[in-house]
């Protein structure tokens, strides 16, 4: 009788992962092997390579964006080092290349830092508590994720004046639990794993009585940050007509009587649509489209393309909102290869499926013109925390939180026990990337120092909101005929 091949001989070798089915002793074994190619103390290093230019490098990272919106993604950076660092994951991704790798390798969030952490409602309406933010999500080594959130630990903590030891506290914290979860996970069944999640009972334990009163309202906030929320805020009755409130530069109406404009929005909802699950497509029939603007949003995101559309279900009272979001190349592209996906927005999706426990039944991803994008609903009940005023014991807390939600998505999409057997039981890697946080933290503000030289001498120029220049009127491109499903 022939032998029956496996899953993973049956497809082809692109369609599938490399699993290793060892037993999890031999996969752990592996791990530790691991370390005779790259010790576990070769993660603190960090040296900036001979001709490392961080503005010719943000510089780059410009290409393609709106040229108007340039300046005002500037102006957001130069707010402080943090929110430098935020809009700068293009300089950590070349740095990040330089360094020592594990060789293990997880889908990585690819612009993973502290503040893309945050709560999120569940298709169950629970909140949930999970990574954010997966603009540059691709397969790598797993220890660049966990770099970029240390050393963000340490920004953030700098941000809001709190002393260098509580920073290290806070990371060496993160570090010890994303390294015990990641043990935990490695033995445990796969499904058991992926049904794993952190909702906000843990959030409330994390917080302890100082914070516990914070935390409570701040989760309250977010719960209501709903569809009826966006709509409220979004929204105006003009001519007896609800339409998205024109409030530019950075909320711009579009008007879907211009061809081009309706042109492009019915080839990039075709396109959205048909990638849905069926049963999606089926509740997404039942609304109805009813305006479309341009949005600027974050830091790094400012001039690319995004978009919000206000659709109707039952009436006004039944109110949708999708955000429709330009997926570009992952900035970790030059460094770890191309993505297996021909589409920026279902790499996007893909590698957001893969890495949070629960997601917005509305992901997923569009194409029309020149430009790819992915699109989630906006408003849904999404939060983070507020790093200004974080105390040290909360930061602590927090930091700990962030790392064992980081663990489980690598144990989802990579080998928990290859990562665990690597990472071992000590505090090696620990005391490393402390090391490494401080050091890269240094390394940003030299960075945002020159930064700022730059834009006081004329080379970068950087324009507040308030200014009257700012115009964000996108460029759209018409290709298909109109069609009477977009109303």
């Amino acid at each position: 009788m022939a032998k029956k091949k496996t899953l993973a001989e049956a497809l082809p070798a692109s369609r599938l992962p490399q699993i290793d089915h060892a037993p999890v002793a031999e996969r752990l074994e592996a791990g530790r092997a691991q370390r005779q190619t790259t010790p576990r103390a070769a993660h603190g290093e960090w040296d900036p390579p001979p001709g490392r230019d961080p503005l010719a490098l943000l510089a780059a990272s410009n290409v393609g964006r709106t040229a108007s919106l340039v300046p005002v993604r500037h102006a957001r950076m130069a707010a402080s080092p943090f929110a430098f660092y935020r809009g700068a994951p293009a300089v950590m991704a070349y740095d990040l290349a330089q360094t020592p790798s594990s060789g293990i390798v997880a889908q990585l969030c690819g612009d993973c830092h502290i503040s893309n952490f945050g709560l999120f409602g569940s298709p169950e309406r629970n909140l949930v508590f999970d990574l954010n933010d997966f603009d540059e999500t691709l397969p790598g080594p797993f220890e660049w994720d966990v770099k970029r959130t240390a050393a963000s630990i340490v920004v953030a903590a700098r941000d809001a004046r709190l002393p260098d030891k509580d920073a290290h506290t806070a990371v060496e914290l993160a570090a010890q639990v994303y390294r015990t979860k990641i043990a935990e996970f490695a033995p445990a069944s796969y499904l058991g794993v992926w049904y794993s999640y952190t909702t906000t009972d843990t959030l409330l334990e994390m917080a302890g009585k100082r914070d516990r009163k914070h935390v409570q309202g701040r989760l309250a906030r977010v719960q209501a940050r709903d569809r009826l929320r966006a709509f409220a805020k979004l929204t105006e009755v003009v001519d007896g007509e609800r339409r998205i409130i024109h409030d530019p530069p950075l909320l711009y109406r579009l008007d879907k009587r211009e061809v081009d404009i309706r042109t492009w929005l019915t080839e990039l909802m075709i396109t959205y649509f048909d990638a849905l699950e069926e049963s999606r497509k089926r509740l997404l029939a039942r609304y109805r489209l009813v305006d479309v603007a341009h949005k600027v949003v974050g830091v790094g995101s400012v001039g690319t393309r995004c978009f919000i559309t206000y659709w109707e279900g039952v009436d006004e009272g039944d109110p949708l909102f999708l955000q429709v979001k330009q997926a570009n190349a992952s900035l970790l592209e030059p460094y770890l290869g191309p993505s297996e996906y021909a589409q920026p927005g279902q790499r996007v999706v893909t590698g957001q499926r893969l890495m949070q426990a629960t997601n917005d039944i509305f992901l997923g991803y569009a194409r029309s013109g020149e430009h790819d994008y992915f699109v989630r609903q906006l408003y849904d009940m999404k939060g983070s925390a507020d790093l200004s005023q974080i105390t040290p014991t909360y930061l602590a807390r927090y930091a700990a939180l962030c790392g064992a939600v980081l663990a489980r998505a690598h144990a989802r999409t990579g080998d928990a026990a290859q990562i665990a057997g690597y990472l071992g039981k000590g505090d090696c890697f620990d005391t490393a990337l402390v090391e490494f946080a401080v050091r890269y933290a240094d390394q940003n503000d030299a960075d945002y120092a020159r930064f700022k030289e730059a834009i006081a001498d004329g080379r970068i120029e950087a324009v507040g909101e308030e200014n009257g220049k700012v115009k964000a009127q996108p460029v759209v491109t018409a290709r298909l005929p109109l069609s009477g499903a977009v109303r």
